[in-house]
């Protein structure tokens, strides 16, 4: 007779494998988000630079002539400076 030892871990293990499966569906969520958020941003990465979208406006707005060179360099100036 074993007087109710089987072996197994008894409540410890359903702690455990609740905890264990916790993280893992998060991991996978998680992973699942990031790959979301990282196609959306045109393959820049996550916190790629924010100001190449506005640079290339202010190149085409220069080269159409709407501004002049003195204001295209102050825009550019100022687009650089940001953080």
């Amino acid at each position: 007779m074993m007087y109710g030892w089987d072996g197994s871990w008894g409540i410890g293990g359903w702690i455990a494998m609740g905890l264990m499966m916790l993280l893992f569906w998060g991991g996978l969520v998680t992973v699942v988000i990031l790959l979301l958020r990282g196609s959306r941003s045109g393959g820049r990465g996550f916190y790629g630079p924010l100001h190449d979208d506005s640079e290339r406006i202010l190149n085409e707005r220069f080269a159409r002539g709407e501004i002049d060179e003195t204001e295209f360099n102050a825009r550019r100036d100022a687009l650089r400076r940001r953080p």
